[in-house]
């Protein structure tokens, strides 16, 4: 004999509604709304990620948590995990690096249209962890820059996605102008990177 499962007994009322992204600021009155153009291209931007997971270890289970649905990341934006680095641009690398995957992060980087941003998921991709030795790389910065770290070892997916909220506010709040700066350009150079 089977028993009848009910879920959801306990209906609970939404705090507000969650299906409109907030306003940038700008001017609104009867029938129209301006704001800023970076503004504009921000807010899109932001709720429209597409990450890159280059795992390597074991970060990159947290990471198969954070997607699944328990947590959900796809609740912000970054629905699609592509692993084609011409569709994304979002690089999360995640796990040890070692030297020898050094140019491997760096190709993937470099085959990503701008605008990009790069997230160190966890002590070996922020810093070489606990692997202080000969043949890892002590921190994915001395290859690519990083906009994001996300300390643990490994961090849990409550960590990850605070990292990817980190970024939302980097991209959101981002000019339009900025990749064409001289600190910008100056910051690749000292990459190596044209």
């Amino acid at each position: 004999m089977s028993r009848p499962v009910s879920y959801n007994l306990i209906q609970k009322p939404l705090e507000k509604d969650i299906s409109v992204a907030p306003l940038p600021d700008g001017h609104q009155g009867e029938g129209f709304f301006a704001t800023s153009l970076d503004s504009v291209i921000g807010l899109a931007r932001k709720n429209s990620i597409w990450p890159l997971p280059f795992a390597t270890s074991c970060c990159g289970i947290e990471f198969m948590a954070t997607m699944g649905s328990h947590y959900d990341l796809a609740r912000f934006g970054s629905e699609r995990v592509g692993f084609s680095p011409r569709q994304c641009d979002l690089l999360m690398v995640m796990g040890t690096i070692a030297k020898k995957m050094g140019p491997v992060v760096r190709q993937v980087y470099l085959q990503m249209a701008e605008p990009r941003w790069v997230i160190a998921v966890g002590a070996c991709a922020s810093s070489g962890g606990i692997f202080d030795t000969y043949s890892v790389l002590q921190g994915i910065d001395q290859v690519v820059p990083v906009d994001v770290y996300v300390p643990g070892c490994p961090p849990r997916p409550e960590a990850i996605i605070d990292g990817v909220l980190r970024i939302q506010d980097l991209v959101g709040k981002e000019s339009l102008r900025r990749r064409n700066s001289e600190h910008y350009k100056a910051l690749l150079n000292s990459y190596g990177i044209q």
